[in-house]
C-alpha cells in the first residue's frame, strides 16, 4: 500500500507540472487547469487511503459544504471580483496550514511526546507563513473590494515594528523547541503571526495589489509545503513547493512589468504621496482640456481604419463589456480592418485578468498580443481603442520623472494615429494620478459606461 500511495503522489505531481506548463498560454490554459485539478483529486484520494481516518462523516460533510460553496462562487462571483476571490482563497490556504500546524502541536503536547527538531521547526514555520498569508490575504481582498482604503497606511517605525514581531515569533519558536508545552506562548505566536500579516500588507498601495496577490499565492504554497513536512505528506510538500516557486516567479515577472523591485513593492508605500506629487501637473493638464467625441464619429474612425488595436483595462471588467468588444471587432474585420488586442501584464487587478475576460467572449487567441509584441506596432496602427485602461497607457511613465509610475513599461498607444478612450469620467486610475494620454491632441474621449458605448459603436458601424 505504501508503494501505491507514493506512486499516486508521483502521478499527482506530474499532473501539477504539466498543468502549470499548459497554463502558460491562453489556448491551453483550460486543459491545464483541468489536469491540475485532476492531480489534486488523485492526491486527496491517496491521502485518504494513507491516513488512519477514524471516521469519514466529517470529511463527507466538509466535501459537500466545500463543493457547494465552490460551485456557488464559480457561478456567482463576477469577473470584477475575481481578484478578491483569489486573495481570499490564498488566505484560506494559509489559514488551513496554520490550523493543521496547531492541531499537530496540540496532539504532541496532549500525548506528552517530544517534538523532533525537524517537526518543531516545520510547525512554527507553518504557523508564521500561514498566519501572515491568512490575515494579509484578507486585508488585500478588502483593499480590492474597497472595504479597506486602497491607500497605503504608513506610520513611524512601521518596518522596525514588523522586524520586532518577526524576531519575536522566531524567539518564541526557539523557546518552545527548548521548553515545549507552553500553550500560552504558542497562542501568542499565532496571534502575532496574524498581526504581522496585517502590518505587512496595509502599507502597500492599491496599484501594487496584482503583485501582492502573486506574492500571497506564493506564501500559501510555502505554508502548504511546510505543513507537508509537519504531517510527513510528500504530496503536500510537492504541490506546495510548486505553488510557492511559481508564485515567486510570477511575482518577479509582475515587478519587472511595473519596473519596480520586489523590496520597493513591499516597503515603498506606493501611492502615499500621490496627491502631493501630481497636484500641479494635474491642474496643468486639466487646463489643456480634452477632445470629446460621439459614438457616430468614433465609429467612422474605426470603420474606415486599416488597423485597430484594442487596449482593455479594469473598466472593461467593471462594465462586463467583453462580448460587446468582440461584436465590434467582428464587424470591423468584416470591413477588412485588422483587429488586435494589446494585453499589459498588470492590466486589471490580477495577473491574466484581461486574458480570462476576453477568453470568456471567445476572442481568438492569435489576436492577443503581449506588451513586448504589440508596442512596436503602434506607430503603424491607425486607431487604438482604449477600453477602461488607465495607468498602463499613461505616457507619464515615460515623460515625467516626478511621476510615481515613472519607468513603468506601458502600452505605447499614444504613438498610434488616433486614440479613442472609453471612460466613465476623468477620474484617475488605481495609481491615483492624472493620465497625460487623455489630453493628447490625438486622443478622443467617449464618455459613458463602456458596455453602453460599445453597443452604440456597434450600431453605428453597422450603419456605415
Amino acid at each position: 500500500m505504501a508503494g501505491f500511495i507514493e506512486l499516486a503522489y508521483l502521478v499527482a505531481a506530474s499532473l501539477f507540472i504539466v498543468g502549470l506548463k499548459r497554463l502558460a498560454t491562453p489556448a491551453t490554459a483550460r486543459g491545464g487547469n483541468f489536469l491540475s485539478a485532476l492531480g489534486m483529486l488523485v492526491a486527496i484520494v491517496a491521502t485518504l487511503f494513507d491516513r488512519q481516518i477514524l471516521g469519514f462523516q466529517w470529511i463527507v460533510v466538509g466535501v459537500v459544504i466545500g463543493s457547494a460553496l465552490g460551485l456557488w462562487m464559480a457561478r456567482a462571483v463576477k469577473m470584477t471580483a475575481m481578484p478578491q476571490m483569489v486573495g481570499i482563497l490564498n488566505g484560506f490556504g494559509g489559514g488551513a496550514s496554520q490550523l493543521v500546524a496547531a492541531a499537530v502541536w496540540h496532539q504532541f503536547v496532549q500525548s506528552g511526546s517530544l517534538l523532533t527538531l525537524e517537526t518543531a521547526v516545520s510547525i512554527y514555520a507553518a504557523t508564521l507563513i500561514g498566519g501572515v498569508t491568512f490575515s494579509g490575504s484578507i486585508v488585500a481582498a478588502g483593499k480590492l473590494q474597497e472595504i479597506i482604503s486602497g491607500r497605503p497606511v504608513l506610520f513611524r517605525f512601521q518596518h522596525l515594528l514588523n522586524l520586532i514581531l518577526f524576531l519575536s515569533i522566531g524567539g518564541m519558536g526557539m523557546y518552545l523547541v527548548i521548553s515545549p508545552g507552553h500553550s500560552g506562548v504558542f497562542i501568542a505566536m499565532n496571534v502575532i503571526a496574524l498581526i504581522l500579516g496585517v502590518l505587512v500588507v496595509i502599507p502597500i498601495g492599491g496599484a501594487d495589489m496584482p503583485v501582492v496577490i502573486c506574492l500571497l499565492n506564493s506564501y500559501s504554497g510555502l505554508a502548504a509545503a511546510t505543513t507537508g513536512f509537519v504531517i510527513s505528506n510528500h504530496g503536500l510538500i510537492i504541490s506546495g513547493a510548486l505553488v510557492g516557486a511559481s508564485g515567486i516567479i510570477l511575482t518577479q515577472t509582475m515587478c519587472l512589468a511595473m519596473n519596480r523591485s520586489f523590496a520597493n513593492v513591499l516597503f515603498g508605500g506606493f501611492g502615499a504621496q500621490v496627491a502631493a506629487t501630481v497636484g500641479d501637473d494635474g491642474r496643468g493638464l486639466a487646463a489643456r482640456g480634452v477632445r470629446e467625441t460621439s459614438a457616430e464619429d468614433a465609429a467612422v474612425m474605426l470603420g474606415y481604419a486599416r488597423s485597430v488595436v484594442v487596449a482593455p483595462g479594469y473598466g472593461l471588467a467593471v462594465a462586463q463589456a467583453q462580448h460587446q468588444v468582440r461584436d465590434l471587432a467582428d464587424l470591423l474585420e468584416k470591413r477588412g480592418v485588422t483587429v488586435k488586442y494589446a494585453i499589459h501584464p498588470v492590466a486589471g487587478r490580477m495577473p491574466g485578468h484581461m486574458n480570462v475576460l476576453l477568453a470568456e467572449a471567445n476572442v481568438p487567441y492569435p489576436q492577443l498580443f503581449d506588451m513586448e509584441q504589440i508596442n512596436p506596432e503602434f506607430e503603424r496602427t491607425d486607431v487604438v481603442l482604449v477600453v477602461g485602461a488607465n495607468d498602463v497607457v499613461n505616457p507619464a511613465a515615460r515623460n515625467s520623472p516626478s511621476s510615481p509610475i515613472y519607468g513603468m513599461p506601458i502600452l505605447d498607444v499614444d504613438k498610434a494615429g488616433h486614440v479613442i478612450v472609453l471612460k466613465r469620467s476623468m477620474n484617475p486610475g488605481f495609481a491615483g494620478i492624472e493620465n497625460e494620454l487623455f489630453y493628447n491632441e490625438k486622443t478622443f474621449m467617449l464618455f459613458g459606461d463602456a458596455r453602453e458605448s460599445l453597443v452604440k459603436l456597434v450600431d453605428e458601424v453597422k450603419n456605415l
